[in-house]
């Protein structure tokens, strides 16, 4: 196979390569932090409603340390210890374990309390997403509606006109495709229906 002539085997030295560091920072550890029941129900929730990994949630979350600094300034150390908190296990990167802990040492907010004040962020994400699924309920009303009435037409046609005719084929097709759509819609509605409860 000829060689590309635009592309040298000593470019090579050129293209950036992931340090060991940044490699490291990528790989998952373990975390236990003592978080109040609504903080681990929201993580919970964006999760399984947005179908992102919990891990890949933290990261987000948790990957821009001026958001986190200013953060760890605004919170106020008394009434944060006073929250009603249990344990829970989370699995992180460790640069977001590192980057949590040393904003943690620099500041006077426990590692807790600005876990906990970070997933406080994902609530207007929620609000956003219960009326959206709100508004998806009412739609798949709307189209388990529209659906019957394509039924009945169809009914009618076959009644007039027999399967063989290509209206009535036409009309089927329609129908089986508006099935299809409402059978999916149902399945992401009754997925997303956790968000219900927060």
């Amino acid at each position: 196979m000829a060689e590309d002539s635009n592309f040298k085997h000593s470019d090579l030295i050129f293209i950036k390569h992931p340090s060991s560091a940044e490699i490291r920072g990528r790989q998952s550890v373990r975390a236990t932090f003592k978080l109040s029941t609504k903080a681990i129900h929201a993580v919970s929730i964006v999760s399984i409603h947005l179908g992102i990994k919990q891990k890949s949630l933290f990261d987000l979350l948790f990957e821009d340390p001026q958001i986190l600094n200013h953060i760890a300034k605004g919170i106020d150390p008394d009434p944060a210890t006073r929250i009603p908190r249990v344990q829970k296990t989370y699995v992180l990167s460790r640069k977001t374990l590192n980057t949590l802990e040393e904003i943690s040492q620099n500041s006077a907010a426990t590692r807790d309390s600005l876990v906990e004040y970070t997933i406080n962020r994902l609530e207007a994400i929620i609000t956003v997403e219960k009326e959206k699924h709100r508004i998806r309920k009412e739609l798949l009303d709307e189209v388990e509606t529209y659906l019957r009435q394509g039924k009945k037409i169809l009914e009618k046609a076959l009644a007039r006109l027999g399967m063989d005719d290509p209206v009535c084929q036409d009309l089927e097709n329609a129908v089986s495709a508006a099935e299809t759509a409402y059978q999916n819609m149902e399945k992401y509605i009754d997925k997303g229906s956790i968000i219900e409860n927060y």
